[in-house]
């Protein structure tokens, strides 16, 4: 796994285990489960200003109205400035979030590229247009299981991951539009685009507000037809390593100022009501934000919703956020939040896993 050490923190631009009684892959008290399934990617061009998300109607953008004039000159100029904001928007980064009705406008984009998280029988079920399946052991480290301590999900070397990613058609100039299935892989999505994001790839990645089901609900298509994928190509370049930290930061965040340590499992687990790997309770000065609190019963992300939790969490705008839950996916959806937010966000990967397997520390209720 890797580890960090404390730097400063650049702000970005703004699963076949079963899930039985097992409750580092389930929220008991919300209903929602998260094997370790299939996952993801995501897309997107102009959005509301400041949100992270965009809908059909922000995207709806066109150069401004020029008067031509008989001069070639004129004609010529006009031309050439019409093209400077086509341009600019090419260049932004992809909004986090976008809705049904923005991708079904961008479903033919010649650079996107759709991803379908979640178990393979749910593809084959029925998928939106155009969609490659990912699962989510594309993105993690597989397990020896020859250790009971083994992390159950760690991030695999970056050569490997971009040797899958590019299996599935994403290029370094793609657009990636990520969708969960149903609500048992929502941290499992999630979890797929940290990992685009650590990869580098996070400016060009976004989720499906909803998932599948939203597209449903829309009254959007889906088909069986299993589209053909044309390798793609990623260019090796530097991994975000200040976005994974080890418990030996963990232990030290309560003499950063600035810092919040959130736990993001349900809180039977928090409170310490009922134990993982026979520790109860929650790390020493980490505040409680489940991860299923964070999506309505739609399964909808919204920032409003995303800033009252934050805010009873008593995290400040600019707070560097560092979360974990059971075994590193739950959190991911905590991570989501920060970032459509603007806080800067790391994930503590070994999870509480790592720390009570391992006995990095006390734990408290």
């Amino acid at each position: 796994m890797p580890t960090t050490t404390w730097v400063p923190f650049i702000k970005p631009n703004a699963d076949q285990i079963t899930t039985d009684h097992n409750p580092h892959l389930t929220d008991s008290r919300a209903g929602i489960q998260d094997p370790l399934y299939a996952l993801f990617a995501a897309r997107s061009d102009k959005c509301s200003e400041g949100t992270g998300i965009c809908s059909e109607s922000a995207s709806a953008w066109r150069p401004p109205t020029r008067y031509w004039k008989s001069s070639m000159h004129i004609h010529m100029m006009a031309f050439a400035l019409a093209l400077v904001p086509v341009l600019a928007v090419a260049q932004t980064a992809a909004p986090l979030l976008v809705d049904a009705a923005w991708l079904a406008q961008h479903l033919k984009d010649r650079d996107l590229v759709l991803l379908h998280a979640g178990p393979q029988k749910d593809f084959d079920a029925g998928h939106i247009p155009g969609a490659r399946h990912i699962q989510m052991s594309d993105v993690v480290k597989p397990m020896a299981l020859t250790d009971d301590r083994e992390i159950m999900v760690e991030l695999p070397d970056a050569d490997q991951l971009r040797t899958k990613l590019a299996a599935l058609g994403i290029s370094d100039d793609s657009r990636i539009v990520l969708y969960y299935s149903s609500d048992q892989v929502v941290s499992a999505t999630t979890r797929i685009l940290f990992t685009l994001d650590y990869l580098g790839l996070g400016d060009r990645a976004s989720l499906l507000n909803g998932g599948l089901p939203g597209w449903v609900a829309a009254g959007k298509a889906v088909t069986t037809e299993v589209t053909p994928v044309a390798p793609g190509r990623l260019t090796a370049r530097p991994v975000k390593k200040n976005m994974v930290v080890d418990a030996e930061l963990v232990k030290s965040i309560g003499e950063h100022p600035g810092y919040k340590l959130v736990d993001a499992r349900a809180p039977v687990y928090y409170k310490g009501t009922e134990p993982t790997y026979k520790k109860s309770g929650h790390i020493p000065g980490a505040v409680n934000i489940p991860f299923s609190e964070l999506l309505d019963d739609k399964l909808n992300m919204d920032r409003e919703r995303v800033t009252e939790m934050f805010r009873k969490a008593g995290i400040k705008s600019g707070d560097t956020v560092v979360t974990y839950c059971h075994i590193g996916m739950q959190a991911t959806v905590v991570m989501l939040g920060a970032r459509l937010l603007g806080n800067p966000v790391m994930l503590y990967d070994g999870a509480f896993q790592d720390w009570a397997q391992n006995d990095r520390g006390p734990v408290e209720k």
